[in-house]
């Protein structure tokens, strides 16, 4: 043991660590400061009230409803904060030799053995940084790996109801969209993927459940023309939540999976970041993967550099450390029986919601929805308002909007994602709400049109905000 700490204490590259014997954040003279600091004298109950203030100004998971479809707003559970601080998480330095941070690299070790086992793929990368880098890393393994084979294929398809990163991903990634239609009944036109599928297209990018919350009832058969045909299959897992222990994309075929971990392991996101998104693939691409990669030899944790096939590093070092902290928190807490429970609660309150619903707003495709449903507001628009003008009419009762206008397929399209954390009496009062919105549509169309009236700040005019963007609360 003396020696392990002799060693880590010496550092890589000729850089040293402190020694145990001297605090740790010791300054030289040249950075203390000489005199006394200019700050205002504060108490602590004016600095608490300060920021309680501050976060009502705001709506957020914490203070009420937020079934924001498509960006799985579920609550973040506390403990996951209290072990992301943790001083042997919150204070180690990416370039530490490994022999101290053995902790962390089991960590990010473990947490890619439980998503590889969630999904049944082979190899995994932690390092993306979100779910949209997360698509990119694996379409340019895709073409890596299409190039090693000499195939200079061109296209990826991309179904019409896709998030709008896959496209953005495909172009990143050196290849070019080619869209793929849906049915008439809102999933992927198997006829036309099979006239689509020729020997210039690589792949497939595919999200399923679909971002009208419909599960491809035919993934097997959409894997295989993909296959035969020599291309590759990426899932998009921005709606996993929905899969949790119910089933696993490496048996539907999927070649390539990324996780948001800030959406279906429940870690914070918003405004930027931060975020991870980790890509599973095949065995077939695990040569590809970005480097480096963590490997377990003789219980002990590593760093491998060597991947002669990688597509080099996304990212600066390892990826988001503490958004993975707070991921293997939240999957130790639940296991794998609470995996498969989140899941069906998901399914459940989502269905819950759009069956309540559907009489009153206009349901496009009629059919049972997985985590999230696609409402329209048709109605609204034959009344002279809009889908905007209901989502804005929410904020007054204590509650955020659905996502709007997206999927761009439903015309005035609410799209609804309650997750898993959400109580029956909190969809009760959304479902009742929404009732309501569309009784004063009817009786009173302007008090919509001029919503919210409870808000901090009322209804922007949204073009003058994007051409004169102001970013300082005071001018």
């Amino acid at each position: 043991m003396e020696l392990i700490i002799e060693k880590t204490r010496q550092g890589r590259k000729g850089y040293s660590l402190p020694s145990p014997d001297v605090p740790p954040y010791t300054l030289t003279d040249s950075f203390v400061r000489k005199g006394t600091a200019e700050l205002p004298e504060v108490s602590e109950p004016q600095v608490m009230r300060h920021f309680v203030n501050l976060s009502v100004l705001n709506h957020h998971v914490d203070r009420n409803f937020y079934p924001l479809g498509s960006c799985t707003m579920k609550y973040n559970p506390k403990i996951n904060e209290e072990t992301s601080r943790l001083h042997g998480f919150s204070c180690i330095h990416p370039l530490q030799p490994e022999l101290s941070t053995q902790g962390a690299l089991r960590l990010m070790y473990d947490l890619g053995e439980y998503l590889k086992a969630i999904v049944n793929l082979d190899a995994i990368t932690l390092q993306p940084a979100a779910g949209a880098q997360g698509e990119f890393t694996a379409i340019s393994m895709f073409k890596a790996y299409l190039n090693k084979k000499r195939e200079s294929r061109k296209y990826i398809l991309v179904p019409d109801s896709a998030h709008g990163t896959n496209p953005a991903s495909v172009n990143f990634s050196g290849f070019k969209p080619l869209t793929l239609p849906s049915s008439d009944n809102g999933l992927v036109d198997v006829d036309k993927l099979s006239v689509l599928m020729t020997k210039d297209v690589a792949g497939l990018m595919l999200t399923n459940p679909n971002t009208l919350g419909l599960f491809e009832k035919r993934v097997k058969d959409i894997t295989d023309i993909v296959h035969k045909k020599g291309g590759l299959v990426y899932l998009d897992g921005a709606n996993l939540n929905a899969l949790l222990g119910i089933t696993r994309p490496g048996n539907m075929g999927f070649d390539a999976v990324h996780f948001n971990l800030h959406k279906t392991f429940s870690t914070p996101h918003g405004g930027g970041g931060p975020g991870a998104g980790p890509v599973a693939v095949t065995e077939e691409l695990k040569s590809f993967l970005p480097v480096p990669v963590i490997e377990c030899r003789e219980d002990s944790y590593r760093f491998n550099f060597d991947l002669p096939d990688s597509i080099g590093k996304v990212q600066s070092f390892y990826g988001n450390f503490l958004v993975m902290v707070r991921a293997y928190t939240y999957l130790r807490m639940v296991g794998a029986d609470g995996l498969r429970g989140i899941s069906k609660s998901a399914i459940l309150n989502a269905n819950y919601i759009i069956e309540s619903l559907k009489d009153d707003y206009h349901l496009p495709y009629a059919d049972y929805c997985m985590h999230e449903g696609v409402l329209s507001g048709k109605k609204l628009k034959d009344l002279g308002l809009r889908t905007l003008d209901a989502a804005k009419r929410l904020l007054d009762f204590g509650l955020h909007a659905p996502t709007v206008y997206f999927p761009l397929i439903v015309s005035e399209a609410l799209m609804i994602e309650p997750t898993d954390s959400e109580t029956k009496e909190t969809l009760d009062y959304f479902i009742d709400t929404m009732k309501r919105i569309l009784e004063e549509a009817k009786k009173d169309p302007e008090s919509l049109r001029t919503a919210p009236h409870e808000t901090p700040v009322r209804r922007l005019d949204e073009v003058k905000a994007i051409k004169e963007l102001v970013i300082r609360w005071k001018t």
